[in-house]
């Protein structure tokens, strides 16, 4: 699952273009589904966006989620690119996972989750495309809702409490998040709530269409499904993956089979785009130390060298950050990464003026990248240039109200506008909107109340909250 955006054509070439994951050409022609009936009306599918928007808090609020614009923005232009194939309207999201084990999971209503080591398990960005539209299927034909059990929300609960609980056992010593896997999976278990052999099957094959209907190669689904075969039997557990996708051999044999019925779609031997992001993952998520990229690195892969200069980044060491980049420049002259890693260094230190030189130009260039604008709101809030930085962030805050980051940077900005007389009630606005979809409702609605308090006397903005602090609070009521 992945909101919606263009699909181009993918490219070989060690020069990157601005997009980075540039995405396979589509296949024209409509994807045939199944017919599930009219058995899902307007009330169901309102649950549904509910049911999604609930799990969406409450995974922000209990596991390790990546928040990175650019690294976002990625798996959001593949799902979305997928997400085109299908009927479904727009998606609550996607969210990555801060976890080394193999997973990911969708939710009805639209919501897509994916572990950082499903990507770094992968080879190419077509197996994580046959994973994403695996699970797209399985919202489209609405496996969830049609089991009575699981469209009362306790199937869904249960799962997120599996992933929260993989999250704690890959920490430290993991007992109590052992505990925590134990009791989910037999709750899981017990309530018959992992996907049936035959819902596994169809969101297979289904899943292979949408993604091969989207430009991408469906054998990567098949490749994909031995590779955690392989890895699954060294060692002595089963990844969470296999309890709600039970895995056959018979599966991996049909995914080949049907995949070998399409036509071929030629793969390239070297992705530069994917390794930038595969490595680029890597470190934001602390799954490879120093040692490991700087062998790499050695090498002059591309790739890690970017990554090394991100590693350093996040270590404070600004001098090693820059003397990395520095090598990797002129390879990439139009990767984006490049002028946001190069404004993170400028800013670690300081010089703001350098920061707004690297960051202003391209991003006016480009005003739909998402990651290019946060990055310049950033710089523009450090300036105390408080008015450009709203705009540039209520813009992508408009098309996704989910947006955690954005209502950050929104009360960052709000925080220094100190000429507004409303200042503390845009504050506490903005604060509850980030309470809120991370999943702490509760101080959400308490910072709705002291908005309110504050607010008295301005009729519209009166308004404004009242009705925004009863949506909320009649979501908090609302159980699942």
């Amino acid at each position: 699952m992945r909101p919606l955006l263009l699909a181009c054509g993918l490219f070989a070439t060690t020069q990157l273009s601005h997009t980075q994951v540039l995405l396979p050409t589509q296949v024209m022609g409509a994807t045939e589904v199944p017919d599930i009936g009219s058995g899902i009306g307007l009330l169901d599918q309102q649950k549904e966006k509910f049911i999604g928007e609930k799990v969406y808090r409450q995974v922000h609020r209990q596991m390790p989620i990546l928040q990175d614009a650019w690294l976002e923005d990625q798996f959001l232009q593949v799902f979305s690119g997928i997400l085109s194939q299908t009927q479904l309207g727009q998606p609550i999201g996607l969210v990555v996972i801060k976890d080394p084990q193999i997973n990911a999971f969708a939710v009805p209503g639209g919501l897509f989750a994916i572990n950082t080591g499903l990507i770094t398990s992968a080879k190419n960005l077509d197996e994580i495309a046959g994973v994403m539209a695996h699970e797209i299927a399985h919202v489209t034909q609405r496996h969830y809702s049609r089991s009575q059990e699981a469209f009362k929300g306790q199937g869904l609960l249960a799962l997120a409490g599996i992933l929260v609980g993989a999250a704690i056992a890959s920490q430290a010593d993991g007992d109590v998040g052992s505990a925590v896997m134990l009791g989910t999976q037999a709750a899981l278990i017990d309530k018959q709530l992992s996907y049936s052999r035959n819902q596994e099957r169809e969101a297979d094959r289904i899943g292979m269409q949408f993604m091969y209907s989207a430009g991408y190669n469906p054998q990567s689904m098949a490749d994909y499904f031995e590779t955690m075969h392989r890895a699954t039997s060294r060692v002595s557990f089963l990844p969470d993956f296999w309890l709600t996708h039970p895995l056959t051999t018979e599966r991996m044999s049909e995914a080949r089979l049907r995949a070998n019925q399409l036509p071929k779609v030629k793969s390239k031997i070297y992705d530069l785009n994917f390794d930038i992001l595969k490595w680029y993952t890597y470190v934001t998520s602390n799954q490879a130390t120093e040692i490991q990229i700087q062998s790499l690195a050695s090498q002059k892969n591309v790739a890690a060298q970017l990554a090394l200069s991100k590693f350093y980044l996040e270590q404070g060491d600004y001098a090693q950050a820059q003397s990395n980049l520095d090598l990797v420049k002129v390879k990439l002259k139009s990767h984006i990464l490049v002028p946001l890693i190069q404004t993170d260094i400028y800013l670690g230190q300081n010089k703001l003026e350098l920061a707004e030189n690297t960051i202003a130009p391209i991003q006016r260039t480009m005003p739909e990248n998402r990651a290019l604008s946060y990055k310049f709101a950033e710089v523009l809030i450090r300036q105390g240039q408080v008015a450009q930085a709203q705009t540039l962030v209520q813009r992508f805050i408009h098309k996704n109200q989910r947006d955690i980051r954005g209502w950050q940077l929104l009360q960052q900005a709000a925080n220094l506008d100190k000429s507004s007389p409303l200042q503390a009630v845009n504050v506490l606005c903005y604060r509850a909107e980030v309470e809120y979809w991370s999943g702490y409702e509760e101080n959400a609605i308490k910072s709705m109340l002291h908005a309110q308090r504050l607010a008295k006397g301005n009729m519209a903005m009166s308004a404004k909250i009242e009705s925004r602090l009863k949506q909320m609070q009649d979501d908090y009521r609302r159980k699942i």
